[in-house]
């Protein structure tokens, strides 16, 4: 039998991005008696790959801190299975991710808000959730008519710093750029996203600064707030259609929570997992698994979103990359300064800077991204060249292709089936054309070319459109955006949640906080976004007055 535990008034499940703000702000007042349970292991000072900027291709691949999800064999990329790490550990993927904040374009949110019942997700509307969450270091905010200035905010608990962008293989990136009629951004997260510039990176005095770490250990202490780790929720308990609290196993027993309102904050995989593991989904998939269908919701899984990526590789003929950094008998005393200073090489991501562009003439705002890298190498750690070099990660934001998340059983420790479905449409297929053009014309200009040893990947092989296409099937990764299995919107059977409160159509007593609530994938890296969705969601979920909308004019073209 079960253990039980008492009646809370909120139980979030899930201590990633999402459910670290949650925590917070429910807890806030001490009326409330906040639980979170997360099924991976604490954030321990002693995870130095978690706190180190530029460790942060260790805990990918690693199952003690990543659920290290796979596709299904991807029809359009060579049938490929590709790998998804999420995060596994307190602070979820932000204590794994590359640190880039960005929250999008505005226009990403217009069209939020386009969709029947989704007036209120507008930029106007998301701007002070924005700003609530934020202290961004390199603005001015004594210049109160600056443009940028009145974008960000000053007083949140996640704090940004900028990368400094120093070096001069960034110098070469920022004329080269301008050599191919590219424009300078004062900032990708003010007025205007459209550009290039430096970036800013939840990175402070040296250290990554993961949801965590900014929201939830300051508040540790609060005596209503209770965060239990290690904890797999297995299934939401319901009666009738109100979810009660979640069926868990922790320290190998099996739990039982009970709680006024069930807050789900797992992600993009875990979320449409979840529900579906609980009775909630499409009722003919589940009931062929042998789940009792508490609600009939077809769109559980559905629409779900990632951002695709690659690299374009020059090697460099000059000894100014990152290059040495990677030696071995560097890394003693490169690991020394962080340890000692909070300094040196590894207290940087080196995603310090890049941009956003058009691809075609025909879209509303950018629809590529691109990161400059000062070293040529993946991911994983491992490099095609043996001196120095350097990349651009390139790909398209606003891919129309749609996969889903489905249950192959009812064990909650089985992997749901992942499904992109990348590659699978002519837009998706043509932006990944331009933006392979777009990268070339880039690392084609004089800047560039003087430090540059030839192109090194794909090579000079790979010049036509099939042959484009081909190299990103076999060679394209995820960049880690996951996003929409839960969308916001009207109850059409299509959509998961309602647009004002996030509770789960059909049900009662329970909420969906977390990326998979998103109706499209934003412009950028999902990070931001998550965070602003989650501090727009505590105010609803407190009942709460929502932030008076801000309607700041941004750029448009």
């Amino acid at each position: 039998m079960p253990t039980m535990d008492s009646d809370v008034d909120f139980l979030i499940v899930g201590g990633g991005s999402a459910g670290c703000v949650l925590a917070n702000r429910l807890s806030e007042d001490p009326a409330n008696q906040v639980v979170m349970l997360e099924a991976g292991r604490r954030d321990s000072l002693w995870d130095l790959f978690i706190h180190m900027p530029a460790g942060l291709s260790f805990p990918i691949g690693n199952p003690r801190y990543d659920w290290m999800y796979e596709s299904e064999p991807e029809p359009h990329m060579h049938n490929r299975r590709i790998s998804h790490g999420r995060g596994k550990v307190l602070g979820g993927s932000s204590s794994i991710n590359g640190m880039i904040f960005q929250r999008g374009n505005p226009l990403d949110f217009e069209r939020w808000s386009k969709d029947p019942g989704m007036s209120h997700w507008d930029y106007a509307h998301c701007l002070p959730y924005f700003k609530r969450l934020e202290t961004c270091l390199a603005i001015d905010h004594t210049v109160t008519d600056a443009d940028d200035g009145r974008f960000r905010g000053t007083g949140g608990p996640l704090v940004l710093e900028r990368g400094p962008a120093q070096s001069p293989l960034f110098a070469a990136f920022f004329e080269a750029i301008e050599q191919a009629g590219f424009s300078r951004t004062a900032d990708v997260n003010g007025f205007c996203q459209e550009g290039f510039a430096a970036f800013d990176r939840n990175i402070h005095r040296g250290r990554r600064l993961s949801a965590a770490r900014a929201y939830l250990h300051p508040i540790l202490a609060r005596r209503n707030l209770r965060v239990t780790c290690r904890a797999q929720a297995h299934r939401i308990l319901f009666e009738g259609n109100r979810a009660v609290g979640v069926e868990y196993r922790h320290r190998r027993k099996l739990r039982r929570i009970f709680a006024r309102e069930v807050i789900c904050c797992g992600g993009a995989i875990n979320s449409p997992q979840l529900l579906q593991l609980s009775g909630i989904g499409d009722a003919d998939h589940l009931t062929s698994l042998g789940i009792d269908v508490v609600h009939h919701l077809p769109g559980v899984g559905e629409n779900l979103q990632d951002h695709l990526e690659i690299y374009v590789q020059h090697s460099c003929i000059e000894p100014v990359s990152m290059q040495p950094a990677l030696k071995w008998w560097n890394q003693p005393w490169i690991g020394l300064q962080w340890l000692l200073m909070r300094s040196g090489p590894a207290a940087s991501n080196h995603f310090e800077a890049g941009g956003f562009v058009r691809g075609n003439a025909e879209v509303q705002y950018p629809n590529l991204m691109i990161h400059f890298l000062p070293l040529a190498i993946r991911y994983d750690g491992s490099s095609p060249v043996a001196g120095h070099g350097f990349q651009l990660h390139i790909g398209p934001m606003s891919s129309d292709a749609r996969g889903s998340v489905r249950l192959r059983s009812s064990d909650p420790y089985d992997h749901p089936a992942l499904r992109f479905n990348y590659l699978s449409t002519d837009q998706d297929r043509t932006e990944w054309i331009e933006a392979v053009e777009c990268a070339r014309s880039i690392l084609a200009q004089p800047a560039l070319q003087a430090l540059s040893g030839g192109e090194i990947s794909p090579g000079p092989a790979v010049e036509s459109a099939a042959d484009i296409l081909d190299w990103v099937a076999r060679q394209g990764e995820t960049a880690y955006h996951p996003c929409g299995s839960c969308r916001m919107g009207v109850d059409d059977g299509q959509s998961v949640l309602d647009p004002s409160s996030l509770r789960v159509h059909g049900t009662q007593g329970l909420r969906v906080v977390d990326a998979s609530a998103m109706p499209y994938v934003t412009n950028g890296n999902i990070y931001a976004p998550t965070m602003m969705l989650a501090e727009k969601s505590a105010d609803a979920i407190l009942g709460n007055s929502a932030a008076p909308p801000m309607p700041m004019e941004f750029y448009r073209r």
